[in-house]
């Protein structure tokens, strides 16, 4: 098997790569931290659901995707202990769902996570190249919306 140098592979497959190897490695620390229950679209709902609760419409429309194919996830998450829902204080006829106290452990563990790889590269490459890194995904990501992030979160 041959190994191809980074410049000879296009961008896009970079990009792929480090994303597909970012979340592997997200993923197994997570797992040796307690968190091996994860499915693959959790991470967006605790992103969706970090700074305030919302209604199982409102988290659909955020990921962009059915209020059914939400329910399914949110499910999965509260048989796990990450996601619970409670009744809206003002209109009852609306349930809230909220992260759990092990929802939140698991979103600061993957937060420290991000920070420690953030800080691994600047110890590796260096600030100059770790904020010239950065400000090529942002102009690649272009101008991040809520509907650009609810594409981009999609989680099928």
């Amino acid at each position: 098997m041959s190994t191809r140098a980074a410049a000879d592979t296009d961008l896009g497959v970079l990009l792929t790569l480090a994303t597909g190897t970012f979340k592997e490695r997200l993923h197994a620390h997570l797992a040796t931290s307690g968190y091996d229950d994860l499915g693959p679209s959790f991470g967006f709902v605790f992103r969706s659901l970090a700074d305030r609760p919302l209604s199982l419409a409102e988290l659909a429309s955020r990921l962009g995707i059915s209020s059914q194919g939400a329910l399914k996830i949110v499910v999965e998450m509260e048989e796990r202990g990450y996601v619970e829902r409670r009744d809206d204080e003002v209109d009852r006829r609306i349930r809230r769902l909220l992260l759990t106290t092990r929802g939140r452990a698991a979103l600061r563990e993957a937060r420290r996570f991000h920070a420690r790889v953030e800080r691994d590269l600047l110890t590796t490459l260096g600030a100059a190249k770790v904020a010239g890194a950065r400000a090529v995904l942002e102009v690649l990501a272009g101008d991040v919306t809520d509907a650009t992030w609810a594409s981009a979160a999609r989680p099928f």
